[in-house]
């Protein structure tokens, strides 16, 4: 690249980025930049994408987070963006960094406070966009049915042996208190 020397550290649109790191490898740890537009962010500015982060010149940092940050302004296509006709504004936007989970939570609070149907089921925790739920998307615990612990032994008999059993018990429990009562009115 020059004769600048070789930093370990690159930091671009507030991310720091290692600079033994490709330059492919280095712009996608951007959230918001993908393998697709880093590639074109370097095609468009005749960067070498197997050379190391730590090699860009400041001036070559400043027209890579320029076209981060503007990619309209760079001519890039529009279905390139990662944020198309956006509801509050109608502008085409790239979301970068912490914009991005912001929006979505955003995105869905809104869905849910008009009651559409797909915030009905975020709201539930179900699938949203049109799959199926019968066999996939399970998650939690099993419903109705009883894990973990033994269930009681029944012993082989006749239909009414539980019941008999559990008389049982509740007889000799009774057994000791009429014994323990009886030898106090001999005594007298």
């Amino acid at each position: 690249m020059s004769t600048q020397e070789y930093r370990h550290i690159v930091r671009i649109v507030g991310n720091d980025i290692p600079g033994e790191r490709k330059m492919l490898v280095g712009l996608t740890q951007i959230k918001g930049i993908g393998y697709n537009f880093a590639t074109a962010i370097l095609d468009t500015l005749k960067i070498d994408t197997n050379s190391n982060i730590g090699n860009l010149t400041e001036e070559n940092v400043q027209a890579i987070e320029k076209l981060i940050t503007d990619p309209i302004g760079g001519n890039f296509p529009t279905w390139f963006l990662n944020r198309r006709k956006d509801i509050e504004t109608g502008a085409d936007l790239h979301l970068l960094t912490s914009d991005i989970p912001f929006t979505l939570r955003n995105d869905i609070e809104r869905e849910r406070i008009t009651a559409s149907w797909r915030g009905y089921r975020h709201l539930s925790g179900l699938k949203v966009r049109g799959q199926r739920t019968r066999t996939s998307g399970r998650k939690g615990g099993a419903v109705g049915v009883a894990k973990g612990g033994m269930a009681a032994p029944v012993k082989k008999g006749s239909a009414g042996a539980p019941a008999a059993e559990a008389a049982a018990p509740a007889a000799e429990a009774a057994a000791p208190a009429a014994e323990a009562a009886a030898p106090a009115e001999k005594k007298e």
